[in-house]
């Protein structure tokens, strides 16, 4: 166990926000966790509130933060068959790594996206078709309610589109400890989200593909258009992507048509509604490539805002959000959410 206070986070959140934590505390095991916050004068002692956080690729701390930031350093892959256990300190993409050096399918498609083994069961982490809900079993948690372990399946977490409950009924309840995941011996690559089929064509022929191959594509796609986080801070896609009833997808398209914005990319749900993606909506609203002082959009992906000089505040941050929600709000009449948590 470790425990530091007054804590710089910018190390702590891939923004490379200049803000600081009360307090800082690292443990090794669930047991130790467990041991610590039994302890009541132990726990008299943080600041609070508790926040757990993963590698804080999924974070926009707004601010100081006044209590406790817990950081996993539980590390295991335990592998029974096509099932593996996996601690909540594990990064993700060394996971993804390593289901593919065991010819193993699921995570290939999840590939490089940054964070924790934990964070992205609270988050159901997605890119290129894949959900890694679809990859989990059960989840593995402290109650810091009760004080005790318990064991959710993945149809109690509410998963959903960047969501579960984690996120909300649950949010400050329950730390991760270790995910179980079901991953699959047999033949079942998902290509056909993106241009990703035409990607591994390009790079590797036809099929077969091995999960080997289809992470080291995934991983060049994401390379060349989203910023390495250790070279430009950024929290990944900052929007959330747009959902909404037809006649809202109807007026969308008739702006379209009439201001000559070229065919509208969507997908319909099967709860009737229809997904737009954020990304062509801010574009089409001009802001790929702007810069608000030191906070900016990526130029290769309008989704992505970014930490451009290195010294963007919160505030800087916070501003640029809300006149790109405003513009595509007051173009396409859609009010844009954010994915990534603000603290």
């Amino acid at each position: 166990m470790k425990i530091s206070y007054d804590v710089d986070l910018q190390p702590w959140n891939t923004f490379g926000m200049k803000v600081r934590a009360a307090a800082l505390l690292e443990y090794d095991s669930e047991a130790e966790l467990a041991s610590l916050l039994a302890d009541p004068l132990f726990v008299a002692e943080l600041p609070l509130p508790l926040l757990p956080v993963g590698g804080g690729s999924n974070l926009l701390f707004t601010g100081d933060f006044p209590g406790t930031v817990l950081h996993s350093r539980i590390r295991f892959i335990q592998p029974v068959g096509d099932r593996v256990r996996v601690g909540a300190g594990v990064v993700w993409d060394e996971f993804c790594a390593w289901a593919a050096s065991q010819g193993l399918w699921g995570p290939e498609n999840l590939s490089l996206i940054p964070g924790e083994v934990g964070a992205a069961a609270v988050q159901n982490i997605g890119a290129y078709g894949r959900e890694v809900c679809e990859l989990i079993e059960t989840v593995e948690c402290f109650d810091l309610l009760h004080r005790r372990k318990v064991v959710f399946p993945a149809s109690e977490c509410r998963y959903a589109y960047r969501d579960s409950r984690f996120k909300g009924e649950w949010k400050g309840r329950y730390i991760v400890l270790a995910v179980n995941f079901r991953l699959s011996g047999d033949y079942t690559p998902v290509l056909d989200y993106g241009h990703v089929r035409q990607a591994m064509e390009k790079a590797v022929g036809a099929e077969p593909y091995t999960p080997a191959q289809v992470r080291d594509v995934i991983i060049a796609i994401r390379k060349d258009k989203l910023p390495e986080p250790s070279e430009v801070g950024s929290a990944g896609s900052f929007f959330r992507n747009a959902f909404v009833l037809p006649e809202q997808y109807a007026q969308v398209e008739r702006i379209a048509v009439a201001e000559g914005l070229g065919p509208v990319p969507h997908f319909l749900t099967e709860d009737g509604l229809v997904k737009i993606p954020a990304a062509w909506l801010i574009d089409k609203c001009g802001w790929k490539g702007v810069r608000r002082g030191n906070a900016g959009v990526w130029p290769v992906q309008p989704l992505v805002l970014v930490n451009a000089t290195g010294a963007a505040t919160p505030e800087e941050i916070l501003a640029l959000e809300e006149e790109i929600v405003a513009s595509v709000r007051a173009r396409f009449g859609i009010t844009l959410r954010p994915e990534v948590e603000h603290i």
